[in-house]
């Protein structure tokens, strides 16, 4: 599915299992660098567990997994997670402004973020500076999740794990966010690994799409195999979500 592009994050055969219970079976594939790759597939398939494995929050029981080439194991957890930042659905915040949230990777580190950077990664998710000093309690959840995805920019990650961002936002904010996650990848190069249940989202958004049923890789290639795919299970999958 990626001749065209080295791998940023590559699955080689790769398990993962809690107590006895098998929850990713043998995994073999590549997110391309510098693109945007869905992940789709029913409730229970394994995708946010598979997208835990790639900064190192859970890992694998068996296979390897490798990250620009180098085995995950060569990173050291904090820079792992710096290098491969991830954006979840509840947008989790600090009690604070706007600022300290930004701010908290640097902190972190011992480092500080100038208002005049903070800024900057602001207006770069669309946000006005007068949002800087406004209490995180006072945003709505489409603003919540600029917030986290300046936040992770400003780790300047060059991998993003997007997990269902989207889904508790109005049509109006999951539009914002769509437009945002395309600059993103654009202006930064980021590579992308989107969880989404909306199809017609990871077909338009994504440039390539895996799917995934029962913890385990069933096609994998352009978003467009979203319009034909191969595999009956995949096209059963699609119809009865009525893309």
């Amino acid at each position: 599915m990626n001749t065209l592009y080295e791998p940023a994050i590559h699955f080689q055969q790769v398990h993962f299992s809690v107590n006895d219970k098998t929850i990713l079976k043998s995994i073999t594939g590549s997110f391309p660098k510098g693109q945007i790759t869905t992940l789709v597939g029913p409730s229970g398939a394994g995708k946010t567990t598979l997208l835990k494995l790639c900064n190192g929050l859970l890992s694998a029981t068996q296979g390897h997994i490798r990250i620009d080439q180098q085995p995950i194991s060569a990173f050291e957890p904090t820079a792992l997670r710096r290098h491969v930042g991830i954006a979840l659905q509840a947008a989790p915040m600090i009690a604070g402004t706007v600022w300290e949230n930004l701010a908290l990777p640097r902190t972190l580190q011992g480092k500080k973020l100038s208002q005049q950077e903070a800024t900057q990664y602001l207006e770069d998710v669309g946000l006005a500076k007068s949002f800087l000093h406004q209490s995180i309690d006072e945003l709505s959840g489409g603003q919540r999740q600029k917030v986290s995805i300046a936040r992770t920019l400003i780790n300047q990650s060059s991998i993003l794990l997007l997990d269902e961002i989207t889904s508790a936002l109005d049509r109006q904010s999951v539009q914002e966010i769509e437009k945002l996650i395309v600059t993103i990848n654009e202006k930064y190069n980021v590579t992308m690994i989107w969880i989404t249940h909306n199809l017609q989202q990871a077909l338009t958004i994504g440039h390539y799409t895996w799917v995934m049923m029962d913890g385990e890789l069933i096609e994998a290639g352009r978003s467009t195999l979203l319009n034909a795919p191969t595999n009956p299970r995949v096209a059963e999958f699609i119809q009865g979500a009525n893309l």
